[in-house]
C-alpha cells in the first residue's frame, strides 16, 4: 500500500510515496515548469508580484478565516501539535496565508493595493481521485486594497488570459454574488425555513450545517440534497442594493468585453471568507468535478484576521486539474529542451580533450549530452537518436589530428567536417 513499507527478502524494504502523493518525473516536471513560467508571465503583466509563504502557520488562521464548519476545516486540514506545544496545520489554501503576510508585513504601508502571486503546494486530508491528492499544487493571485468592482473584472481576466495561455479552449466562466455581511443573514433565514420541513431528508453533515452554518448547505455534493436545494430560494432575490450594484458592475465590465459567462445562483464556494462576487471556470471535458479555478472577493477577511478594514479580491487554480484539462483537449505541451548535440568521444585522448568543447557548448546555452557509460559509437549513435538530437559531434583520434569534428546532421542524414575552433559558432547557427 501506498506510504507502507513492503519487505523484500530478509533485509531489503521497499518504501512508498504516502497515499494521495505522487513523484513528479523529470518529463512531466518540464511541462509543469512551462505552465509556472507562463502563470508568472501572465502575473507580471498584470502587475503582481510574487510571494512565498510558509508550509505551516497556525491551526487558528485557518478556522477563523476559512470557517469551522467548512469541509477544509471540520474534515480535510493536516493539523499536528509540534514539540513546542504549537497546534500548527499544513496550509490547505493560499489566501489565508497571504492575508497574514500583507498585515505581519505592514504592506500596506508599501502600496494602498497590494497585488501578490503565488505557486506553492498545498495539503489536505481528502479522498484521492482523478486530479485531487492530498499533496497538490495551487497557482493563485491576492489583490488587496480596493473594492472596486473592476479590479473583480481585472483577477477574472487574468485567470482567463493565463487559461488561454497554456491552451485551453473548451472552459465556462459560472458567476454569481454571495451578498455581504448586512444581506446574507436574509437570506440564510429563508434557506432556513425553507429546508425546516425537509430537515430530517438531509445528509448528516448538512444536518449540522443547518444549524452552525446554512449557507454550506448549498456546497454539499449529496445528490439527494442537491435535489433538495434545487427549488430552494435564490440567493439573487436578497442581495441588498450596494452588492447589486457591485455585481451588476463586473458583469457590464465583462460584456464589454466580449466574456462569455453564466451566472450561477446556486454556486457559494467552499469557503466562508468570500463576499460579492464568486466565480469559477470549469471545463467541458472533466465530468462532475470540473472546477479548474475559481475564486472571489473578500471583503471582511482582512479585519477578522487582525488587520486593517480592507477589501481583497483573488483566485487560484490546481495545477493537477488544469493538466487533467489539458490531457482533455489533448494539447498537453512537449517542454523538455530539445537536444542539440550529442558529443561522442572515441578513445581516451579524445575524451580528455573534447571536454572543453563539451562545456563550452553547454555555456553557449545548448543542450548538449555526452556518454559516461563507456558505450561504444553505435549505442551512443542510438542513444542520440533516441534523445532525439539534431547532431552528432564525432571526435577521435585521426579528427584531434587534423583539429576537426565530424558532425552527422540526424535529421537530414549528411555529415559534414568542421573546425573544432569553429564548432560552437557552427552549431549556434
Amino acid at each position: 500500500m501506498a506510504g507502507r513499507v513492503k519487505k523484500i527478502g530478509s533485509d531489503k524494504v521497499k518504501y512508498r510515496a504516502p497515499k494521495g502523493t505522487r513523484d513528479i518525473l523529470p518529463a512531466e516536471a518540464a511541462v509543469w515548469s512551462h505552465i509556472e513560467a507562463l502563470f508568472r508571465h501572465a502575473a507580471a503583466r498584470y502587475g503582481y508580484g510574487e510571494i512565498r509563504t510558509p508550509a505551516f502557520e497556525d491551526v487558528q488562521l485557518f478556522i477563523r478565516s476559512i470557517g469551522s464548519d467548512t469541509d477544509i476545516v471540520s474534515k480535510e486540514m493536516y493539523d499536528f501539535v509540534d514539540k513546542g506545544g504549537r497546534r500548527i496545520s499544513l496550509k490547505p489554501e493560499g489566501t489565508a496565508p497571504v492575508v497574514r503576510a500583507f498585515i505581519q508585513n505592514n504592506l500596506q504601508a508599501v502600496n494602498p493595493l497590494t497585488k501578490l502571486f503565488y505557486i506553492s503546494p498545498m495539503f489536505r486530508y481528502d479522498r484521492p481521485q482523478a486530479g485531487r491528492y492530498r499533496q497538490f499544487h495551487q497557482l493563485g493571485v491576492e489583490a488587496i486594497g480596493s473594492d472596486d468592482p473592476l479590479l473583480d473584472m481585472e483577477v477574472i481576466m487574468l485567470a482567463i488570459s493565463f487559461l488561454r495561455a497554456i491552451g485551453l479552449k473548451h472552459t465556462t466562466l459560472l458567476l454569481n454574488s454571495v451578498a455581504c455581511g448586512n444581506c446574507r443573514p436574509r437570506y440564510v433565514e429563508a434557506l432556513k425555513d425553507f429546508l425546516a420541513k425537509s430537515h430530517d431528508d438531509l445528509c448528516e453533515d448538512c444536518r449540522r450545517r443547518y444549524t452552525d452554518n446554512p449557507l454550506r448547505l448549498l456546497d454539499c455534493k449529496n445528490p439527494a440534497c442537491k435535489a433538495l436545494l434545487q427549488k430552494s430560494p435564490q440567493i439573487s432575490a436578497y442581495i441588498c442594493g450596494p452588492c447589486r450594484e457591485h455585481f451588476d458592475k463586473v458583469r457590464k465590465g465583462l460584456d464589454s468585453l466580449g466574456i462569455a459567462y453564466t451566472v450561477d445562483p446556486s454556486m457559494v464556494r467552499g469557503l466562508d471568507y468570500y463576499t460579492r462576487t464568486a466565480f469559477e471556470i470549469t471545463h467541458d471535458g472533466l465530468g462532475a468535478q470540473s472546477s479548474i479555478a475559481g475564486g472571489g472577493r473578500y471583503d471582511r477577511l482582512i479585519k477578522e484576521c487582525g488587520g486593517p478594514d480592507l477589501t481583497g479580491m483573488g483566485f487560484a487554480a490546481g495545477l493537477e486539474r488544469l493538466l487533467l484539462a489539458l490531457e482533455a483537449e489533448a494539447t498537453m505541451p512537449a517542454r523538455r529542451i530539445p537536444c542539440s548535440a550529442y558529443l561522442i568521444a572515441l578513445g581516451e585522448r579524445a575524451r580528455i580533450n573534447t571536454l572543453s568543447y563539451l562545456y563550452k557548448l553547454r555555456d553557449a546555452g545548448l543542450h548538449v549530452e555526452y556518454d559516461y557509460l563507456g558505450r561504444s559509437l553505435k549505442a551512443q549513435m542510438r542513444a542520440a537518436d533516441r534523445l532525439s538530437c539534431r547532431f552528432a559531434v564525432i571526435i577521435g583520434d585521426d579528427e584531434l589530428e587534423r583539429g576537426t569534428a565530424s558532425i552527422k546532421d540526424l535529421a537530414q542524414g549528411s555529415q559534414t567536417e568542421v573546425q573544432l575552433t569553429a564548432l560552437v559558432d557552427y552549431l549556434l547557427q
